[in-house]
């Protein structure tokens, strides 16, 4: 890298070249039902529709981008319809009775399954937030917040949810927790309300005591719950991808509070650790699971190269490298695009590939399915776009 800044403004223009000239056409193009409303995510290769079932997740997903596109990239009328539509089709069909939202949804709108976890509530959230900014609608952030109080009751209330264990089992999930750092700081950029910085508060706290350790150095997926190493195949998995997202979270909350130490700390270490975990130094890219004290993982996929790892680390070290001015973010973020870059993007049909062997030859040629859609590789751009920039002010 000779010029850092002749680098981010080739990055910040690739970022939003890519995702309105690639990434948000292929999914307005080829995604969209424009019969029932919502989005088709089970595309192959050149964008034809596999199977009809709808993820929910990606209803609240692709709402969140292309609103979020709309307010950060370009207000392009095509993207604010999308959203709406996406979340029209959220309102008239992906919640149960009891309150709870589906996890798999008929074309037409009628549920297939739920799962024990409230994701689909949370991406329904951001997608309202977002949407609210976008359209200066403030409904959107009241339906937002009452939402989130509604994921916050589900977790909070004993038996509610389906439990993945037998009832001696007790313990804690990373996932749970980040996710509901970043769902609470996506609800505050529109409505605030003291429920949304006690939970990111919280959250945080949950993030350093409990799911830290440091003999290991790592974040670890899943500990006891107090807090305690559980030495088992799953309470040693590291999943180097979730850690890195954390870690931006961390750096986000951090920015928030007018660069907050201990939280820039915090996230500075687990971005460091994971990095460490992750980076597959004989191959290159983030790597999907690692066991803590260097067993083999248990999960089939264990060493395989998936979409999402990748985009997140390409915003942590941008966020780091604007966190620090320290180079080796830098340094890193430029391994972990030229690596990216070289092996995912589908030249001939446009999008992304999901899902590579270790070396990163194509396991398969799908642009998407129930879990890979409209989500990570558009929000890395937008982010993207928006750190290079913010860096360059300075």
């Amino acid at each position: 890298m000779t010029n850092t800044k002749e680098y981010l403004q080739s990055w910040a223009t690739s970022y939003k070249n890519d995702l309105t000239e690639n990434i948000l056409p292929f999914w307005l193009q080829n995604g969209l039902d424009k019969k029932h409303g919502g989005v088709y995510t089970c595309l192959d290769r050149k964008g034809s529709l596999m199977d009809t079932t709808k993820s929910v997740w990606f209803q609240g997903r692709f709402a969140f981008v292309a609103a979020t596109a709309y307010s950060e990239i370009e207000a392009n009328p095509k993207y604010l319809e999308a959203a709406k539509s996406c979340i029209d089709f959220i309102e008239k069909y992906c919640f149960d009775s009891d309150g709870r939202m589906y996890f798999e949804i008929t074309q037409d709108g009628r549920g297939i399954r739920k799962r024990r976890y409230v994701f689909s509530e949370s991406f329904a959230v951001i997608a309202y937030a977002a949407y609210a900014k976008a359209s200066k609608d403030d409904s959107f952030a009241h339906k937002a917040l009452k939402l989130f109080k509604r994921m916050q009751y589900f977790l909070s209330t004993p038996n509610f949810l389906p439990s993945k264990y037998e009832d001696w089992v007790k313990g804690k999930g990373h996932s749970i927790t980040m996710i509901m750092l970043n769902t609470a700081a996506q609800v505050r950029k529109v409505i605030k309300d003291p429920i949304l910085d006690k939970q990111i508060n919280d959250s945080i706290y949950l993030l350093k005591n409990d799911f830290l350790k440091p003999e290991f150095k790592a974040l670890l997926e899943s500990v006891g719950e107090n807090g305690e190493f559980v030495d088992t195949l799953n309470g040693r998995l590291i999943n180097p991808g979730h850690c890195i997202e954390t870690a931006w979270f961390l750096l986000e909350e951090a920015n928030y509070r007018n660069w907050d130490n201990d939280i820039k700390n915090l996230a500075l270490t687990i971005l460091d650790w994971s990095w460490d975990w992750g980076w597959d130094e004989p191959y290159g890219g983030i790597i999907n699971f690692r066991d803590c004290k260097g067993f083999p993982c248990q999960d089939y996929a264990q060493d395989m190269k998936f979409w999402w790892p990748q985009t997140e680390a390409i915003i942590a070290t941008l966020y780091a490298y604007w966190a620090t001015n320290d180079p080796k973010y830098l340094k890193n973020h430029q391994l972990i695009s030229d690596w990216t870059y070289k092996h995912f993007p589908d030249k001939e049909f446009g999008e992304w590939y999901g899902y590579l062997h270790r070396d990163g030859t194509i396991a398969q040629n799908a642009k998407g399915n129930i879990f890979k859609g409209p989500f990570h590789i558009p929000r890395m751009m937008i982010k993207g776009y928006e750190l290079c920039n913010e860096i360059l002010k300075q």
